[in-house]
């Protein structure tokens, strides 16, 4: 027996989740991002040079995550706060990658961040999301945390795929919130989920071949062969909510790619 998932209705879908917290959107504002400067808020000399590259850039990204070993994180979530309040980033957006929702600092990430500087802050980006479940949390811990914080216009989320089960998942990640700002795919840790042979990120296997047909006039002469995308079925996959009411991805091979809430149609990039 199948039992369907219950389902929001559309008022209750754009409702606040918490009290005081902010309207959610019903439609995520365009804004160019053809261009993200990851950087380790931790690393003082990086820190220091945040204003210059600003100009250069569209969306600067505190990176709270995988680059930044275990000693520094509190360093880089505090260097982020600091960045955050005293640099002059003009018309700039700052985004964030925090920790894993397994993680023991994801919590802090969050607390501390949305407390302190969430007026700041444009877009989260939450790595290795499985499932709608992990943005069901996310979406109502912001909303607590926007609502303590006082703040006026709610943080947007950004779901990164990681994983086996999350490309599985995606077009229930990608309709599980209006926070929805887009989706990403880390080739790394999804080839490590599938256990893929690859030979660099994104990279396929030189085994991975398709060969042409023997020649039935000779058997036993050379086959042609060309090496197949190990991508192809995950791109597929993941432009499916292109053609729903919801996030479509503009897709990269090996490099982040930004998705947009209610697109209709997808507009493919390559970095």
């Amino acid at each position: 027996m199948v039992i369907s998932p219950a389902m929001r209705s559309p008022r209750q879908f754009t409702a606040p989740k918490a009290l005081g917290a902010p309207q959610p959107l019903r439609e995520i504002p365009v804004r160019p991002s053809r261009m993200i400067h990851f950087f380790d808020p931790s690393n003082p000399r990086m820190a220091s040079k945040v204003p210059d590259i600003a100009k250069q850039v569209d969306i600067l990204l505190g990176n709270l995550e995988d680059a930044i070993p275990t000693e520094r994180k509190v360093d880089a979530r505090e260097g982020l706060i600091k960045i955050a309040r005293d640099a002059d980033l003009g018309e700039t957006q700052l985004w964030t990658r925090v920790n894993s929702l397994d993680s023991p600092w994801v919590l802090d990430d969050l607390v501390r961040l949305v407390g302190e500087i969430g007026d700041k802050l444009q877009v989260i980006m939450i790595p290795k999301v499985e499932g709608p479940w992990d943005i069901h949390f996310v979406d109502q811990l912001l909303a607590q945390l926007e609502a303590k914080a006082g703040l006026r216009k709610p943080l947007l989320v950004h779901a990164i795929l990681e994983t086996a089960l999350g490309v599985a998942n995606v077009e229930e990640i990608a309709t599980a919130s209006p926070r929805m700002q887009g989706m990403s795919l880390g080739p790394a840790d999804l080839a490590a989920s599938r256990r893929m042979k690859t030979t660099r990120v994104g990279g396929g296997h030189p085994g991975y071949l398709v060969r042409t047909d023997p020649d039935p006039r000779d058997p036993n002469a050379p086959r042609r062969t060309a090496q197949q995308d190990l991508w192809h079925y995950t791109m597929a996959r993941w432009s499916t909510p292109a053609r729903r009411p919801a996030p479509c991805p503009s897709t990269g091979r090996s490099a982040r790619s930004t998705t947009r809430w209610a697109a209709r149609t997808s507009s493919a990039t390559r970095s």
